[in-house]
């Protein structure tokens, strides 16, 4: 038998090819969260985590080429699921102001959610030594979510509905806008805890009422 033949044979016979069990990856990613919420990216060790998930060292690399490709395979994890239930507010129909609306309070609470911020918190810490890991983050997650409001801006452009000249800024407007005096709060811990429903609503109407008196277009402006 070739070593190509190998991995197929093993599935054959009831097993996974080394690397590819879904349980044992969800058991060290598991292990991995517990580890990091508990002690920091920084002071968690790599034995740390074998003794949390319960497996070998060599088990875990032969998932894991290290302690930063485990972080990030926990965030990319989650970010994920938060990111395809954002964008899917941009997807429902109604009228713009509706949907901006709908996409801001949910972004705005996933953003402000313990788990976000405790992410946000340990990619700024370790930027400065490994800035790669930040641009990552930031390529997979703000500025994703910069390009799917950009996608439907541009929708509504070409539908007639709003003008704008650079729809790239005015979508990290309208972000920043959804958070004003909010994310860098929980960010720096001025505010302990998630905001209040009323609280998102309030900032999320303001910015959604500010972005159409600058981009929305009055009806019989081409008349």
């Amino acid at each position: 038998m070739s070593q190509s033949d190998e991995p197929a044979a093993a599935r054959r016979r009831g097993k996974a090819a080394a690397g590819t069990d879904p349980a044992k990856r969800a058991q060290i990613l598991d292990g991995a969260r517990s580890v990091f919420a508990r002690l920091g990216f920084d002071a968690a060790s790599m034995n740390d985590i074998t003794r949390e998930a319960s497996v070998s060292k060599s088990t875990i690399y032969v998932y894991f080429a290290s302690k930063e490709d485990l972080f990030e395979a926990l965030i990319s994890e989650t970010r994920e699921r938060l990111f395809a239930e954002v964008r899917a507010e941009l997807d429902r129909p109604g009228p713009v102001a509706e949907v901006l609306h709908h996409y801001g309070l949910h972004l705005a609470e996933v953003l402000c959610s313990e788990p976000v911020i405790a992410a946000h918190r340990t990619v700024i810490g370790v930027t400065e030594r490994k800035p790669e890991l930040g641009r990552r983050f930031y390529d997979g997650g703000a500025r994703r979510g910069m390009e799917a409001m950009r996608g439907y801006l541009q929708q509504q452009v070409a539908a007639g509905m709003l003008d704008i000249p650079d729809t790239c800024l005015a979508a990290y407007q309208f972000i920043d806008l959804c958070l004003a005096g909010l994310f860098r709060r929980r960010l720096l811990a001025h505010l302990e805890e998630p905001p209040a429903a009323e609280e998102l609503d309030k900032v999320v109407s303001a910015a959604v009422t500010m972005f159409l008196r600058c981009y929305g277009r009055s009806p019989g402006a081409d008349s």
